[in-house]
């Protein structure tokens, strides 16, 4: 009895160091059977949580899941700020039915035509712009959330090469072109002191570590890395048409990028607004990254927006044709503020009007992500929109706990702002000078690689030209030309010391 006592006590304590070190591991429930983890409860908070907002259904599958799977959908879910996303959720899906104001043309008033500039205020606002830009006022914002899926590339968009000669990315051309206009800022003051544009440059979650590492194998493109700051937009649930939140595994919410317009929250929750401040910044110039030709802080736009002292505005270009699958602005309602409707909300009749005036399309101006804000309307934009929490319902098709099915993501969009604007202005620029946008992979008709490398390589051409340059070349030259270095030249300036006399054989880059 003495003997079976002790053995028993032995295997006892055997089996509970053997428990313990297998729930440690992980695989305890595994090994006792799971007996233990379908008798547990959710922890009573988060259960109470998510019922408060009606989402128990994200905790539907608690039972079937294992030790770890349950701490995983348990951290997901207290990562969720539930009353902002349920507030988000409600507002949307309020909004979805509401009648829409009666769209109008943008008063012609608002826009700066190309035709209507002269070379004196083409000169007065590129003075103004450069002299912002000395007194450290302009911060630039790059909206590089997105990946190069879409191109058959699984890096960002920004790390993409469109095959110019040089093999310059995105990100490269971008980065040179403000050090480009550094260097021009610098040399319109006396004392040529070093000037620097702080650019800030939002990510996602899905691109955040591979853009920074990206900037810095690559030394950030010859800018200092202080003056480079990185910062990531939101993500939401994904929700059905009830505004439940969806599932993509059993353990782990779907979720979305909130949309370019998440760079207004995003600025704020990251502290770069306040940031900016403390620079003492007062304009911010943000664009897409997925654009050949940007012209990134362009002081004729600053200088621009600070002669007309408005909150905010756009550079636009004139629709190609009427069934154009481009944004336009309108005017919601005479004397109402600009917004940007998508071309999906145009029926034929307003595609096709005509200004009888002017003879353009009524609805002609297009957004191509080009704009400039003060950074005072950006403090105000950011809490307005925050308050109103009103995204747009985009249904796509994503994975879930029941399969593929039709869901719903939330998204703003960095328009959604100009509604709030007491001031706003356009600004036309030529598409073929600053839109060569790179959206498609290649082997599609428009907005490829291959056209946006064309139109780069034809802007850059007629810049030799006009410098007294010549070129020559041994295919059509409808498909070659040479590039010019942003280090070189930013918008054709200062070119015929280099090219005049001189002839360039494309495909060639002239560098500085």
């Amino acid at each position: 009895m003495q003997f079976s006592l002790r053995t028993e006590a032995f295997y006892q304590k055997i089996l509970v160091n053997y428990s313990l070190f297998a729930c440690r591991e992980g695989f305890g429930s595994a090994l006792m059977g799971e007996a233990g983890a379908e008798d547990a409860a959710p922890p009573q908070a988060v259960l109470e949580r998510v019922k408060d907002f009606g989402q128990e259904q994200t905790l539907a599958l608690w039972k079937e899941l294992n030790t770890n799977e349950r701490d995983l959908l348990i951290k997901d879910l207290e990562s969720l700020d539930l009353p902002r996303v349920d507030r988000i959720i409600k507002h949307s899906l309020a909004q979805r039915d509401r009648p829409v104001l009666k769209l109008e043309p943008v008063p012609e008033a608002s826009v700066s035509t190309i035709e209507e500039r002269t070379l004196e205020e083409r000169e007065k606002w590129w003075s103004m712009g450069l002299k912002a830009i000395c007194e450290g006022k302009l911060a630039v914002v790059l909206l590089s959330g997105g990946q190069g899926t879409r191109l058959g590339s699984s890096e960002a968009k920004g790390c993409f090469n469109i095959g110019l000669p040089s093999g310059k990315s995105l990100f490269q051309l971008q980065a040179e072109r403000i050090l480009r206009v550094q260097r021009l800022a610098s040399q319109s003051v006396a004392d040529g002191r070093v000037i620097r544009i702080h650019w800030y440059i939002m990510t996602s979650p899905f691109t955040h570590d591979a853009i920074r590492k990206f900037f810095e194998s690559r030394k950030y493109f010859g800018l200092e890395s202080e003056q480079v700051t990185f910062f990531q937009q939101g993500t939401l649930p994904s929700i059905s048409k009830e505004g439940r939140i969806i599932m993509e595994t059993p353990y782990q919410v779907a979720r979305a990028p909130d949309g370019n317009g998440g760079v207004y929250s995003a600025l704020k929750s990251s502290k770069c607004l306040d940031d900016m401040a403390m620079k003492g910044i007062k304009y911010v110039d943000c664009y897409g990254v997925d654009n050949a030709l940007v012209r990134v802080a362009d002081p004729m736009f600053l200088g621009y927006c600070i002669d007309k002292g408005v909150a905010t505005a756009a550079k636009v270009v004139r629709k190609a044709y009427p069934q154009e699958k481009v944004g336009v602005f309108v005017q919601q309602g005479k004397g109402g503020s600009i917004r940007v409707i998508e071309y999906s909300e145009m029926d034929s009749s307003m595609a096709y009007a005509i200004n009888q005036e002017t003879g353009r399309l009524q609805f002609n101006w297009s957004n191509v992500c080009l704009h400039m804000f003060s950074l005072d309307f950006l403090n105000q934009v950011t809490e307005e929109l925050e308050q109103d929490s009103i995204y747009h319902l985009a249904e796509k098709k994503m994975p879930s706990v029941d399969g593929h099915i039709l869901g719903i993501k939330l998204e703003q969009f960095i328009f959604d702002a100009f509604p709030y604007a007491t001031s706003m202005a356009l600004f036309e620029v030529l598409r073929e000078e600053e839109f060569a946008p790179v959206k498609n992979a290649s082997g599609n008709a428009t907005d490829t690689p291959e056209t946006a490398r064309i139109l780069v390589l034809h802007l850059h051409t007629r810049w030799v030209i006009a410098g007294g340059g010549f070129v020559t070349h041994s295919v059509p030259l409808y498909t070659t030309g040479v590039e010019v270095s942003p280090l070189c030249s930013y918008a054709g300036e200062n070119l015929e010391d280099v090219c005049r006399g001189r002839t360039f054989h494309a495909p060639c880059e002239l560098t500085a």
